[in-house]
């Protein structure tokens, strides 16, 4: 996840919104990143989602099954909001967790 998160918060960096449909690997390798991450959120134990409650594990993988299940009608400005305000957090949740480990 925190490889995924990662990934995610790069390539938001360099892509435009209004330039994702010219760049289509770019929103690929980022589509593919949220879909990596949402699986992985949803293989966590309960125990774990219990001990850290302060993360939110459900909603990467509702944007994954969003991604996988209807990535026609997928927002790319949604996918880079979700990338540069909510990842991040997600992220240094992760790494402290890893860090306590």
């Amino acid at each position: 996840m925190i490889e995924a998160c990662q990934r995610i918060i790069s390539l938001a960096a360099r892509l435009d919104p209004a330039l994702a449909a010219a760049d289509r690997d770019l929103t690929d390798a980022l589509l593919w990143n949220f879909t990596v991450l949402g699986e992985a959120s949803g293989q966590i134990s309960a125990d774990m989602k219990a001990a850290h409650p302060e993360l939110p594990w459900a909603d990467p993988l509702r944007l994954r099954n969003r991604i996988v299940h209807g990535y026609w009608s997928v927002e790319i400005d949604v996918l880079l909001s979700t990338a540069r305000s909510d990842v991040p957090g997600l992220l240094s949740g992760l790494r402290a967790i890893a860090a306590a480990q």
